[in-house]
């Protein structure tokens, strides 16, 4: 049996106090059911670049060192579509997102695209690549660590222990695409 070792953390200071994590290496194991996988990277916007490319290295060591063959196929989305094609979500992103076995994707949007009208703002592509592949729901874990429950601002008996998962249901309100939609056309000149 393969596993990949995570390395121990290393020693955090906060305020002056060392804090020494208090768990051990931790080991994984990859239990994909195929040994082929397709993932459709989108970048997209300022430190999303960043962190996809590592997400992809992280995920390449993975797949080597369980057999799998992990295919990645970049694409543009959001504010980056924007300035290279003109459009948030271009067609070809979708349909390579909708082919592909799993989507990556980096942080979306950035003050540059702030003045756009509401269809050409970056966060539009992330609502119709959503509505694209008939996602309903964002998963938000928030967890405390043992070795940073002195440095939240919540009373340390509140902290301690807190692992929640929030589900964020995406098809309505204000995450509503309908509220991102391309404006109606002006109304005709008077006579």
């Amino acid at each position: 049996m393969t596993q990949l070792q995570a390395a121990p953390l290393k020693t955090l200071s906060f305020s002056g106090a060392a804090v020494r994590p208090r768990h051990a290496t931790a080991t994984f194991r990859c239990s994909a059911a195929a040994r082929s996988y397709s993932i459709t990277l989108l970048p997209g916007d300022g430190i999303g670049p960043e962190v996809v490319a590592v997400a992809k290295d992280v995920l390449s060591v993975a797949g080597a060192k369980e057999g799998v063959e992990l295919r990645f196929r970049e694409m543009l989305m959001g504010g980056a579509a924007l300035d290279a094609v003109g459009v948030p979500l271009p067609d070809e992103t979708l349909a390579a997102a909708r082919a592909s076995d799993a989507v990556l994707l980096g942080a979306i949007g950035g003050y540059k695209w702030d003045n756009n009208e509401k269809h050409l703002k970056p966060e539009t592509g992330l609502l119709n690549i959503r509505a694209g592949l008939g996602v309903f729901a964002n998963l938000r874990p928030a967890t405390v660590l043992p070795q940073l429950v002195d440095a939240s601002t919540l009373k340390k008996e509140v902290a301690e222990g807190v692992d929640i998962m929030v589900v964020r249901e995406l098809t309505g309100g204000i995450v509503d695409l309908r509220h991102f939609s391309a404006p109606p056309p002006p109304p005709p000149p008077p006579p």
